[in-house]
């Protein structure tokens, strides 16, 4: 008999990663499933709290590590209060809360941490398609870091990455089809300025609301012509 998979999802409380982790519950159980979290210094902490509480209602072991060691050597919007965070699109290649070297590490120590727990899928909620521009959100580098941890721990890790070709509506259409779109909408936090019903200016805050609104009007067209 086939030996039950396990799955590590690293879950920031946010509308992407709680997507991943209710899709993850029902794909392997919830019994087989654990959660990682991080504390790299981030603005919108709250994101932590929120990933607290959505992991003990939903019965999921969480493990929360603090990587703000990473504040000694990189500075953002996303870390150093003072720094304003860009509320429009500019002429860069990603906005100012690009946090260095930030999937990379969490991914190997959400590696260090699945091996030891004898998982080998790690889910991680990165997209490519309605993002802010970050480079470690491209398929590419989770390919690349893929082969560069089963190389480096020796172990054959399979890094999911189950929203890399969606759009925000078709991520909220994900939601709603699991069972979990208003729980995601009033449990989860995806403002990088912190607040708690969203600023509605940062390109996160935008990203979601425009996906959301581009679904629930999908949703009203299919029911009227249904």
């Amino acid at each position: 008999m086939e030996k039950q998979r396990k799955a590590l999802v690293i879950f920031s409380g946010g509308q992407d990663s709680t997507t991943c982790l209710v899709q993850a519950i029902k794909q392997y159980g919830v019994e087989n499933i654990k959660a990682i979290s991080f504390d790299y210094g981030q603005r919108h902490k709250i994101e932590l709290n929120k990933a607290e509480f959505i992991a003990q209602d939903l019965g999921i072991e969480q493990i929360v590590i603090n990587t703000s060691v990473i504040q000694q050597i990189t500075t953002n919007a996303l870390i150093n209060p003072s720094i304003a965070v860009d509320v429009v699109k500019n002429d860069k290649k990603y906005p100012n809360t690009f946090v260095d070297g930030r999937n990379a590490l969490f991914l190997l120590l959400a590696g260090c941490y699945a091996k030891q727990q004898e998982i080998k899928d790690i889910i991680i909620g990165v997209c490519e398609t309605d993002y802010s521009g970050y480079p470690d959100c491209h398929d590419i580098f989770i390919k690349s870091i893929n082969v560069t941890m089963n190389l480096a721990m020796d172990y054959s890790f399979n890094i999911i990455t189950p929203l890399m070709y969606l759009t925000k509506s078709q991520t909220w259409a994900l939601a709603d089809e699991l069972g979990y779109l208003d729980y995601i909408r009033e449990n989860t936090h995806t403002c990088y300025n912190g607040c708690i019903d969203g600023c509605g200016e940062c390109q996160s805050c935008i990203l979601r609301e425009k996906g959301l609104e581009e679904y629930l009007q999908q949703k009203i067209a299919n029911n009227i012509f249904i």
